[in-house]
């Protein structure tokens, strides 16, 4: 979530780049591994998916 919420993942990032932020090596069984794991965010509701493959963390307002 850190990757997503950072400067970097505001405008959204594909798993590829996600996965190079995590410092994994961006082979398609771990960029796999990622995508599987951001959609899993989506679902409950923590991220975002802003377009197919691109993720963002959900925006939240400063009370």
């Amino acid at each position: 979530m850190a990757v997503l919420q950072s400067e970097a993942g505001r405008e959204g990032m594909r798993c590829q780049q996600l996965a190079a932020a995590l410092g994994l090596e961006a082979v398609p069984a771990k960029v796999e591994g990622v995508r599987s794991k951001a959609k899993r965010l989506v679902e409950r509701g923590w991220a975002l998916q802003v377009r197919p493959g691109v993720f963002t963390a959900l925006a939240t307002s400063a009370g």
